[in-house]
């Protein structure tokens, strides 16, 4: 299998590390090409103009899950047109009493050409593989919900 890599970079703006003196302001590479700033999120103290790492771990879900389905949808024929997706963490308490994104719901919304339909059935069957496929999914385990929007 393949090794994937990023770069994180963070440099402290304060005279010293101490508790509430510094900023979690970093940025990540991906790629060469691509830098993104990121921080906390904005409930922990971090700037809501940066994305956040859940914030990122909901978009690698989603993508991922995405990716997985077009490429079933198109191995069953499906001509899809158009996929969005509304992905939302929700941060809370584990089982063991730690902080945790307890659960990720996906909201995808598919259209397929003119003339194309699908019944809802297949449509979550198809929606339910996609999940089981997906590596992040596999990765997360048991926290994804997959709610189709209409």
């Amino acid at each position: 299998m393949s090794d994937l890599a990023i770069k994180l970079h963070w440099h402290r703006n304060a005279p010293k590390l101490a508790s509430g003196e510094y900023s979690n302001e970093h940025s990540v590479q991906y790629n060469a090409n691509y830098e993104v700033k990121v921080d906390a999120a904005p409930d922990w103290g971090g700037s809501s103009e940066n994305t956040n790492p859940e914030q990122a771990l909901v978009s690698a879900l989603s993508s991922c899950h995405m990716m997985t389905y077009l490429a079933l949808a198109a191995k069953a024929g499906w001509p899809v047109a158009s996929y969005r997706d509304y992905a939302v963490a929700h941060l809370g308490k584990n089982a063991k009493g730690l902080m945790s994104v307890t659960r990720i719901d996906l909201h995808p919304v598919v259209q397929f050409d003119t003339g194309f339909e699908v019944d809802a059935a297949e449509l979550a069957k198809m929606q339910d593989r996609a999940h089981r496929y997906c590596f992040i999914a596999n990765t997360l385990a048991d926290s994804v919900e997959i709610n189709i929007l209409d």
